[in-house]
């Protein structure tokens, strides 16, 4: 009798035939999982006497086992809502977003909600006007999000559902909406989302993340993103069913209370200090290179960001904030020093308190992260999509600053805890993407090997949420992996020729990973806890022999 996956019950299972991806046998080929961990890997002539009689056995045929992907920084409601809504990635003029817009508005019922343009590579730079989008949309409620969903164009029907947008910061009466204006428009956009429709765009998202190897996801709930039934409901419903793990973050000022009500992990996560540097919203000790009038916003100042670190500590919550712009990095790095004054460094080392993005920090920064043990939650497909000599970065900043981004490597060397995400919907699911973006650094002083970067993407994911366990299949640890078709040998990839050799090679026992020049691999299963998330139909079954 054969099965999908790993039996419901939790019964010992032998997979057996492949290559498994541990630090406990670099030339491990077998692993037995018992219940929700995994009980022991090893070489197949050993695994038979290990596993016992009457065990399932799953033959990889070769397959590669590695420990599942943790995505450490998602929106899960807004990823399912982009990806049903009309796609604007691929639009290059503002003539072009107006005949999409213009083309989905065709007996239309209800609000027109759109995500992804990026005029920053448009070869005719300038965006449509209020006006002409209302013509485009015949009247209709138009929410269209820029890729980084800090700034959005909206029609003259959507800001009129929005009481108070008008005085709002961030309004501007003909062009896009950002700062506390959009993140109103933002969230009227949502708020009719019912119960069901919510659960499902959710349960769509979380689907897509395990297709591509993703077993844990971290959602960065705020409340100008949803309301807190949002979090509430996806973490209830998810405890139930056989989909990724997720934990949640509740991104709002003080509200340690809520936070653990919800079922939160923290008060952290999209608890913005700063916007984005597409939308110039990024905080900036120095203008921006092509606004040459403007800093971006700040947020939140050093007090405020200090209390809410010294009121986390003090609850036994994880802190955070969504730091951008240099000048945002030197707040929270502030408040962060401040909070260990007050709650003694043991007190704030404990919290594991974490950024995200953390895209411009300096060495003094770095520095600082490290002493105070604090997690860089970070996006290496932010410099794949955005990096290099002519990429946004750029644009915004001049080639000096922008080769200062992403700092990896030196976040690495100082021995700060990385954990790498998407920020889904700004950049999609795609976790060997972001590995082979860590290890392909634009700036070649900063990339990672890929081993660092796979470590970074698995094992910090599990460090970023205050466990140690998880992120590795060694006896005891959580029964999370994912079995994958690689085309292609497995090598042990290095940034540059300067690595010592005897890392490459075979004899030394460093585990190998698939060739990021070769093709993607692709995810036959992924498993959670012993049970199976996601299931290709031409993946390995299991069977009793």
């Amino acid at each position: 009798m054969s099965t999908a996956g790993p039996p419901a019950a939790g019964g010992p299972l032998l997979l057996r035939g492949g290559v498994v991806h541990t630090p406990a046998d670099p030339f491990a080929t077998a692993m037995v999982v018992d219940g929700d961990v995994v009980a022991w890997v090893g070489s197949d002539s050993a695994a038979a006497t290990v596993a016992g009689p009457g065990v399932d056995v799953v033959e990889l045929r070769g397959a590669v086992v590695t420990p599942s992907f943790v995505d450490a920084h998602a929106h899960l409601t807004e990823t399912g809502l982009a990806r049903c809504s009309l796609d604007l990635a691929a639009v290059r003029s503002a003539d072009e977003l107006l005949e999409a817009v213009a083309a989905a508005s065709v007996d239309r019922r209800g609000p027109l909600l759109g995500h992804g343009w990026d005029d920053t590579d448009w070869p005719q730079p300038g965006l449509p006007t209020r006006e002409q989008l209302d013509r485009a949309a015949a009247g209709a409620a138009v929410y269209l999000a820029r890729v980084d969903v800090h700034s959005a164009l909206v029609s003259t029907a959507m800001v009129d559902l929005v009481p108070g947008v008008l005085a709002a910061d961030g309004w501007d009466s003909s062009g896009p909406v950002t700062r506390a204006a959009h993140a109103l428009v933002r969230r009227a956009s949502r708020d009719t989302l019912r119960t069901r429709r919510r659960r499902a765009l959710q349960a769509d998202a979380l689907a897509a993340a395990a297709a591509v190897g993703i077993g844990q996801v971290h959602e960065m709930a705020a409340p100008h993103i949803g309301g807190p039934d949002d979090l509430a409901e996806l973490l209830a419903w998810t405890r139930q069913g056989a989909v990724p793990r997720v934990v949640g973050y509740w991104g709002a000022l003080g509200e340690t209370a809520l936070a653990r009500e919800l079922g939160a992990r923290g008060c952290a996560g999209d608890l913005c200090v700063d916007g984005a540097l597409g939308s110039r919203t990024a905080a900036l000790r120095d203008p921006y290179t092509d606004a040459p009038n403007s800093r971006g916003a700040l947020y939140l100042d050093v007090d405020t960001a200090t209390a809410h670190l010294v009121a986390c500590t003090d609850a036994g919550l994880q802190a955070g904030f969504h730091v951008i712009g240099d000048a945002a990095v030197h707040v929270a790095v502030e408040a962060l020093r401040r909070a260990a004054a007050r709650c003694g460094r043991s007190a704030v080392l404990a919290a594991r308190h974490r950024l995200e993005h953390v895209e411009m920090a300096d060495d003094g920064a770095v520095e600082a992260l490290a002493e105070l043990g604090v997690v860089a939650s970070v996006q290496p497909a932010f410099d794949a999509a955005w990096g290099g000599s002519d990429g946004m970065y750029a644009q915004r900043l001049g080639p000096v600053r922008a080769a200062t981004l992403n700092p990896f490597a030196t976040l690495s060397r100082a021995g700060v805890t990385m954990a790498f995400g998407s920020d889904s919907p700004v950049t999609p699911f795609d976790p060997w993407g972001s590995v082979r973006a860590a290890a392909r650094h634009h700036v070649a002083g900063q990339r990672l090997t890929a081993r660092a970067a796979f470590s970074a993407h698995t094992r910090g994911g599990w460090r970023a949420a205050g466990r140690d366990d998880g992120g590795v299949l060694a006896p005891g640890a959580p029964a999370d992996y994912c079995v994958w078709e690689v085309p292609g040998d497995l090598v042990v990839q290095t940034p540059d020729s300067r690595v010592a050799s005897w890392s490459t090679d075979p004899r030394a026992g460093v585990p190998g990973l698939p060739d990021l020049d070769a093709p993607t691999p692709r995810c036959l299963q992924t498993v959670v806890g012993g049970r199976a998330v996601h299931t290709a139909p031409d993946a390995p079954a299991a069977s009793r022999p």
